[in-house]
């Protein structure tokens, strides 16, 4: 019953969450006031289906217009039969009829109406007739109305249902707590001199347990189990003080690593920056980012936690010291600022200083931005290994990810020979010995053993695909230069435009400024889109399989009461 109770508020808090409170609140219990909001949201589901079914079985009788059945049955109780055909167009005039009437015709099809006072008359050979529609589309449109006011009426009764949305959540809260101890209640051994329960914590406040319950009076024996090698325990992550502003991505996320992973917190702090500010790549758009996370702290603090308000101050003065090293400026590089002339050409040459990346050429500039997505790529994906590396030691299997870390350098040689054939970094023989020795270092200490044979068949055969797969990895980071060379491309394109509106100025600067606000809040969502689908792509697939991390934990709970039971 409890069960159902949280499955049941938890619901109809997500449906009226997202519901307009409008009109006196109804004079019912929580639970009841959540069973029928899922009541009424399963009812405008359904009929919203009918109201779609109604327009399909509308635009299919467009051939009808207007016309109501019943005029067609007052027809023949007037003694006059009226049928529709299609018809060859060279043989509607061999329709014999009373009355006859080509209502439309193509090339290939004619569509005839005729009326007989008495029996059918004699057809062509291509006549074909036309059934009356079982409704027609006044019906239909009466039967939609009906919907429509029904669910009209759901939205409002929905929307005086919404101003219970605190009370529901109030009693979500309390459930979830009765849920939670009755978990724990039922989980314990009950006797009658002896009451015994058991749970996880963490390893660090165990030893203060027993001396709590001897404090609160309780008589009891303590015993500590480490977790069995096929228990899946709860994961208590502890974030470093610095890294605490990456909780807000996992917690929207909601991912948590196994108990026996490791904790990458440290590294997603470091790269989801970064590869944040290159996939939005605009030092206007960074800036606002920081002003926003500036004034609007304490409101984001309260409503998101202080990780989110954090992250997104990091995130915004990242993005803008990007921007001035590549030289984007709300799309507007050094290059474009000199071009202008006037006022705007000393500013563009001391932005062009500081726009270390940029060049004039942009064929230069892009293949800069390239170099660097491919090495930033490869240093993630080498300290994905090392990460690995230092959990596994002293265990020798640690060289294998030495060896991956090693061919992986060899890699970032080969996808640099097939970009830059004419600049290369790293002399071919140093390329080739990366990767031959990092492969013979995953070769043979990937399963060790004794048996030289099964040493070296298990290393075949565990690491083929991920040998080739680093390839596709190291390539993957090139989604930092495309996105947000696109991110530029569209800025630059609707500034070219906002300008050419702009003409000689007086009332068309108006329309200007709404295209520049409108466009670049546009290419803001895109950069926030992309941060989601590709930098956090970048960390939770390619550098967190290479990490060994699967994100198959659940986070720590402790049992406590939180409300009056």
């Amino acid at each position: 019953k409890t069960a159902s109770a949280v499955q049941r508020l938890s619901r109809a808090k997500q449906v009226l969450g997202a519901v307009a409170p409008a009109g006196e609140a109804p004079d019912m219990k929580p639970l009841d006031a959540a069973d029928r909001a899922l009541e009424l949201y399963g009812q405008a589901s359904d009929l919203n289906t009918r109201l779609a079914s109604l327009a399909r079985e509308a635009d299919q009788l467009s051939l009808w217009g207007d016309v109501k059945l019943e005029s067609f049955a007052a027809l023949r109780e007037a003694g006059l039969l009226v049928k529709l055909y299609r018809v060859s167009p060279d043989e509607a005039e061999m329709i014999a009829a009373d009355c006859r009437e080509t209502i439309a015709a193509t090339d290939t099809e004619a569509l005839v109406a005729a009326a007989y006072q008495g029996e059918e008359g004699e057809l062509p050979k291509s006549a074909q007739p036309i059934e009356l529609p079982e409704r027609d589309r006044p019906t239909l449109r009466a039967k939609a109305g009906e919907i429509d006011d029904a669910l009209k009426a759901g939205v409002d009764e929905l929307a005086r249902l919404a101003s219970k949305l605190d009370d529901i959540s109030a009693e979500l809260a309390k459930a979830e707590s009765r849920a939670a101890y009755a978990i724990a209640d039922h989980g314990g051994l009950a006797g009658d001199v002896l009451f015994a329960v058991q749970g996880w914590v963490p390893e660090n406040a165990a030893d203060s347990i027993p001396n709590d319950l001897a404090a609160a009076g309780f008589d009891a024996g303590v015993e500590f189990v480490e977790p069995e090698a096929e228990e899946k325990p709860p994961t208590l992550v502890r974030y470093p003080g610095w890294a605490k502003p990456i909780k807000a991505l996992f917690d929207i996320l909601g991912t948590v690593p196994g108990y026996k992973e490791f904790d990458l917190s440290p590294f997603f702090m470091v790269a989801m920056p970064l590869f944040a500010a290159m996939l939005i790549g605009d030092a206007g758009y960074g800036l606002i980012f920081t002003i926003i996370a500036v004034l609007a702290f304490k409101k984001l603090k309260a409503v998101a936690g202080a990780p989110a308000s954090q992250l997104l101050l990091v995130f915004g003065l990242v993005t803008t010291a990007w921007g001035l090293l590549s030289g984007n400026l709300f799309g507007v590089s050094p290059g474009d600022m000199i071009n202008s002339g006037g006022m705007w050409a000393p500013l563009g040459e001391g932005f062009k200083a500081i726009a270390v990346l940029w060049d004039e050429d942009p064929d230069i500039a892009r293949n800069t931005i390239i170099k660097i997505s491919f090495v930033f790529g490869t240093i993630h994906l080498v300290l994905a290994h090392v990460r690995q590396a230092l959990g596994v030691m002293p265990n020798i299997r640690f060289l294998a990810e030495v060896g991956w870390s090693i061919f992986l350098i060899g890699m970032l040689g080969v996808v640099w020979m097939l970009f830059f054939p004419d600049a290369m970094w790293m002399p071919l023989s140093v390329m080739k010995g990366s990767l031959i020795i990092g492969f013979a270092l995953v070769l043979f200490f990937t399963a060790p053993s004794r048996n030289p044979f099964k040493m070296i068949g298990i290393g075949i055969a565990a690491n083929l695909l991920p040998t080739i797969g680093t390839f596709s990895d190291t390539m993957s980071y090139i989604r930092l230069m495309a996105v947000g060379l696109a991110s530029y491309y569209i800025a630059s394109a609707f500034n070219g435009l906002a300008v050419t509106v702009a003409g000689d100025g007086g009332f068309l600067l108006i329309p200007a400024a709404i295209i520049l606000v409108l466009a670049h809040t546009m290419n803001i969502l895109l950069g926030i889109i992309a941060i989601f689908a590709h930098g956090v792509r970048l960390n939770m697939l390619e550098f967190s399989s290479n990490a060994g991390v699967q994100w198959e934990g659940y986070a720590y709970a402790p049992f406590k009461e939180t409300l009056t039971q």
